[in-house]
């Protein structure tokens, strides 16, 4: 007996050495799964966080002019939405009707008369017809055949309301330049 004494000891220690290593695993197991969920919560926490500043964080475009004649530089507005937008297309086909009507380039003369006149009503195409005649002497076909272009630029439109509250009334305010020909 007096040698199992030191034998039985050594198997005491050795299962208190085994019981401290798996009790040292079991924290070490514990440490890491408390790690792991305060990442996975930080990771919860920063998306939230995103989620919650991203309407902050918005473009703006803003379109800087430079005024041709002047050189004045302003910011244009930003459409609010304050107009109806039966006005803004009516704004574009007046701006279009003007440009392409007012102005006269021999290489797009034709096109341009036949676009005009889509525009017209049947009245106004005989009076159109009879200003382009080239039997006629103010004719832009006589007036230019030196090679001399017209250029229109819109420079605004503004609608008005009739005293009955009807707002089918506009002015366009343009500008028509004409270039001489190398022949002139």
């Amino acid at each position: 007996m007096s040698a199992a004494a030191p034998l039985e000891g050594y198997f005491r220690e050795a299962a208190a050495w085994d019981a401290d290593r798996i009790r040292t695993a079991r924290r070490s197991a514990r440490v890491a799964w408390r790690v792991a969920a305060g990442g996975w919560l930080c990771a919860l926490a920063g998306s939230i966080a995103l989620a919650a500043l991203m309407p902050l964080k918005r473009v703006e475009p803003f379109v800087v002019r430079v005024d041709n004649a002047t050189g004045i530089v302003d910011v244009v507005p930003v459409y609010s939405g304050s107009v109806r937008p039966d006005q803004t297309i009516t704004r574009y086909f007046l701006t279009h009707y003007v440009t392409t009507c007012e102005r006269f380039n021999f290489a797009t003369a034709e096109s341009d008369y036949e676009e005009c006149g889509a525009f017209h009503s049947a009245q106004r195409n005989q009076a159109w017809y009879a200003l382009w005649n080239p039997t006629n002497a103010a004719s832009p076909l006589n007036v230019h055949k030196d090679g001399s272009s017209v250029r229109a630029q819109v420079e605004s439109v503004s609608f008005f309301e009739r005293a009955s509250g009807v707002t089918d009334l506009a002015q366009v305010r343009y500008l028509k330049a004409e270039r001489q020909g190398a022949g002139a």
